[in-house]
């Protein structure tokens, strides 16, 4: 089942910016190409000896346009077009401005990259982000007509959550009550701290009555080396690369402001960078957020969502008062 073009339908303000695009290119196109020497005789610049260069200009605009009337019929699927054309648009201004510093061109020639470029820059920008987040999805795999029980239709496509000692959440929320710590992808340097942070809060949280429990999105091998280079040796951790188990416990996708606001980026520099936690390669969904859950005889507790991309463990007091005062809601996967 095309599910591409099912999310391409309910993602509208795409193929409008898409259309305007191609119209407006198709139009300019069609202008150089007929009146080749409009542009120099308004801006003051010498006409060109052989204006077919500055027609197959025109032309090469003229089949961006093309292309993009094409893309607006299914973005998520055509995507690489408004890449190229989004390229386009931002090294176009930067030779523009290279050929105007040298005295090569006016600066009147300004307005044409203004409304060629310029302009297209923010809706090419949120098109192209808005792709990489719906395809990075796990759950982008479901069918529309699926989505009425996640459930079923994750038996029936996701990856299953797998535990490395094969047990269940509930079995092992059985033995005693559990904290899952959800982390982001293994290469985020935030997931790399959370598991710092944990390394060294064993005993405390363990003090408590809870055993942590790792959720993370690669796989069981991948995640039982990012834990050992944490010192977390005997710390069970459950392989989700489909993100069911985030998704039941109602764990959101970040906004942009969460994953990249002002401050994201300084405290992933102090993250990364002042102490040392670096960064790696994206395995899994890079907008997935993480969280923790308190989960007590198969009963989820208390779910502690993350509220920025940052967001480490809950501290000990709300851990304590959760153990003392929350009542059991839903039951555990």
């Amino acid at each position: 089942m095309d599910t591409t073009s099912d999310r391409s339908r309910q993602w509208q303000w795409p193929q409008w910016i898409l259309r305007a695009a191609a119209i407006y290119n198709l139009v300019w196109g069609t202008w150089v190409i007929l009146f080749p020497h409009h542009l120099f005789d308004w801006t003051g610049v010498a006409r060109l000896n052989h204006p077919g260069i500055w027609q197959a200009v025109g032309m090469i605009v003229g089949v961006y346009g093309i292309g993009y009337w094409i893309a607006s019929s299914n973005v998520l699927r055509h995507w690489p077009i408004v890449l190229v054309g989004f390229l386009g648009k931002i090294f176009g201004p930067i030779g523009f401005l290279g050929a105007a510093l040298r005295g090569e061109l006016p600066w009147s020639w300004g307005a044409t990259i203004l409304t060629n470029d310029l302009i297209w820059w923010l809706p090419f920008a949120a098109i192209l982000y808005g792709v990489f987040k719906i395809h990075s999805d796990p759950a982008s795999r479901i069918p529309s007509v699926t989505r009425g029980s996640l459930e079923q239709a994750a038996d029936a496509i996701l990856p299953r959550p797998q535990s490395s000692n094969g047990k269940s959440i509930d079995s092992l929320s059985r033995d005693q009550p559990i904290l899952l710590v959800f982390i982001r992808h293994a290469g985020c340097t935030f997931c790399r701290e959370t598991l710092a942070v944990l390394a060294t809060r064993l005993n405390e949280i363990r003090g408590l009555g809870l055993e942590p429990v790792v959720v993370h999105m690669s796989s069981l091998e991948e995640g039982e080396r990012l834990l050992l280079s944490h010192g977390l040796h005997d710390t069970t951790h459950i392989s989700d690369p489909g993100c069911v188990l985030y998704r039941h416990y109602q764990l959101e996708r970040g906004t942009v402001s969460q994953l990249f606001g002002p401050a994201v980026w300084w405290k992933g520099f102090q993250a990364a960078i002042l102490r040392g936690h670096g960064v790696g390669r994206l395995s899994g969904d890079g907008f997935q957020l993480g969280g923790a859950a308190i989960v007590d005889q198969g009963r989820t507790v208390q779910v502690f969502p993350a509220a920025n991309a940052t967001t480490s463990l809950p501290i000990a007091s709300e851990l304590r008062t959760t153990l003392q005062c929350a009542a059991p809601i839903p039951k555990a996967l």
